[in-house]
């Protein structure tokens, strides 16, 4: 009987690629990558492991789907807090912090786009090289407004910040710590 509705239910294969991309990524937060299984993933969504392969020929495959989905989704909102941005120097690194920095408004393990990239490439030094490529590609990019050393250290410590939230890490007054970051990239001066 089951198999029968299998047969008759509508195929979506979108809607479950994407939850196979949304369960890879909770699993890796939660579990970390080296639990990223295609049977694992295939339990979270539902599916038969062959039903995760038919989207994912590998384990790789599928991971880098997730990396990439991540970055895509990353970038997508650093890019838009900087169009909303009306002062030019050092809005890579206002939305760059925005985006990074969880204000409480987020669990400590939250489902984003940062969160997934972070845990991603500390498992995997593939993934570590496509992110240093994107940071440095941006960096070039935005070299004109956010080139300085302050927005440099600025980032570093956005970077920590995330981490230490990652790690179960209390951050007493990250509010403030998070104001004062913004604030520093305000202006030009070093």
């Amino acid at each position: 009987m089951e198999a029968e509705n299998a047969h008759k239910r509508k195929k979506q294969p979108e809607v479950v690629r994407r939850a196979l991309l949304d369960q890879a990524a909770r699993i890796t937060l939660e579990q970390g990558l080296a639990k990223v299984t295609f049977q694992a993933v295939a339990d979270a969504v539902g599916v038969t492991k062959g039903g995760v392969m038919h989207h994912f020929t590998t384990k790789n495959a599928l991971v880098m789907e997730v990396f990439h989905d991540a970055m895509k989704k990353f970038e997508v909102e650093v890019d838009s807090a900087m169009a909303k941005d009306p002062v030019r120097f050092g809005s890579f690194t206002r939305a760059y912090i925005n985006a990074t920095i969880s204000l409480g408004e987020k669990g400590q393990h939250e489902f984003n786009s940062q969160a997934t990239l972070y845990a991603l490439m500390l498992g995997d030094s593939e993934l570590r090289d496509l992110w240093a490529e994107w940071a440095n590609a941006q960096l070039k990019k935005h070299e004109a407004t956010d080139n300085t050393e302050t927005l440099c250290m600025v980032r570093l410590v956005a970077d920590g910040i995330w981490l230490s939230d990652f790690s179960g890490i209390n951050i007493s007054d990250k509010a403030s710590i998070h104001k004062r970051l913004i604030s520093m990239t305000q202006s030009e001066k070093e």
